[in-house]
């Protein structure tokens, strides 16, 4: 049995790989992609997100999943049996490191998390990130600054991102 991190570390190898060379995939290395969520620095303390938004935030959260299973090859795991515990951690950009363990307790291999940033009506910021679950480690990252609330743009942003920062390589700032 080879060690967790020499394992993270050849799949990331394939995963860079794959993505110049697509019709590679890892073996059998699971995902999980939990949803994309709002952050709104001006909205008062427990406000919900739009419907619109919300939407938005499917929209993209989906497209994250369809890249990762059909350009990376990962399988990607079912987050909805630990919702409530994303509820009561999260939000996930916040929750310093907690959606490894819930993606480690559902037995991925990686987690995939992302928020957007509100910054006005019509500026957002897209985030993404993916970890190593055994150790949290982040292995890839990208953000993208969304300039139209359409859901075009909330899309090409999370393609952009995963085209050119998740499944990039090299990755910005790595040797």
């Amino acid at each position: 049995m080879r060690h967790p991190s020499l394992r993270a570390a050849a799949a990331c190898g394939l995963l860079a790989l794959g993505a110049v060379q697509p019709g590679i995939a890892w073996a059998a290395e699971k995902a999980a992609v939990f949803p994309v969520e709002l952050f709104e620095p001006g909205a008062s303390y427990g406000a919900r997100a739009r419907p619109a938004d919300t939407r938005k935030l499917t929209l993209v959260t989906d497209e994250l999943r369809k890249a990762l299973h059909d350009q990376a090859g990962l399988e990607i795991v079912d987050t909805a049996p630990k919702a409530d515990t994303v509820a009561k951690e999260g939000p996930l950009y916040k929750c310093n490191g907690c959606a490894a363990d819930i993606g480690k307790s559902l037995g991925a291999d990686l987690v995939a998390t992302g928020y957007v940033e509100k910054g006005s009506g019509q500026i957002f910021n897209l985030n993404v990130t993916i970890a190593e679950a055994d150790t949290g480690k982040v292995v890839r990252g990208g953000q993208v600054t969304i300039r139209a609330d359409t859901d075009d743009t909330w899309a090409h942003a999370m393609r952009w991102v995963v085209k050119n920062r998740l499944l990039a390589e090299p990755l910005p700032g790595k040797s």
